[in-house]
């Protein structure tokens, strides 16, 4: 199952993260996960958030430049060394990680990763069949 990832694309300015943060919590938008690649003059904040499509009309109606992107969520056990697992089925199918971000989740002690590949489905079934538990939609946003 592949989930929703919003990303935002900003100019590194004072206070443009808080507009974010202001608009999707004033549409009540609760972010899951979210992580920042910058450069000297902008950034891409990518984000998990509780109401993907909601957030993606919000962020664009307050102005932002803003995306939806397909990324996989798996779950694996909080401690040192079960992400390899994963990483290392993805190597030997030959399907390159683009980028990858974690967290630990609200409802159980196992980390969150968020994986963004050129090809989700092969990757999807790789990973289910090694018994990799991939996340429903449900399961990552909490709704």
């Amino acid at each position: 199952m592949l989930v929703k990832q919003i990303s935002v694309f900003l100019e590194n300015k004072s206070g443009r993260l808080a507009e974010v943060t202001k608009t999707l919590g004033s549409n009540d938008i609760d972010i899951r996960a979210l992580y920042i690649a910058d450069t000297t003059e902008y950034g891409i904040l990518r984000m998990i958030v509780d109401q993907p499509e909601q957030a993606l009309q919000a962020l664009t109606d307050s102005g932002f430049t803003v995306s939806s992107t397909n990324v996989i969520a798996i779950a694996i056990e909080d401690h040192p060394g079960t992400l390899d697992q994963a990483l290392e089925t993805l190597s030997e199918g030959s399907i390159s990680v683009d980028y990858l971000y974690a967290f630990v989740g609200r409802s159980s002690t196992d980390a969150i990763v968020i994986i963004r590949v050129e090809n989700p489905q092969l990757a999807l079934d790789k990973l289910e069949e090694t018994g990799i538990r991939v996340l429903s939609c449900k399961e990552v946003y909490g709704t």
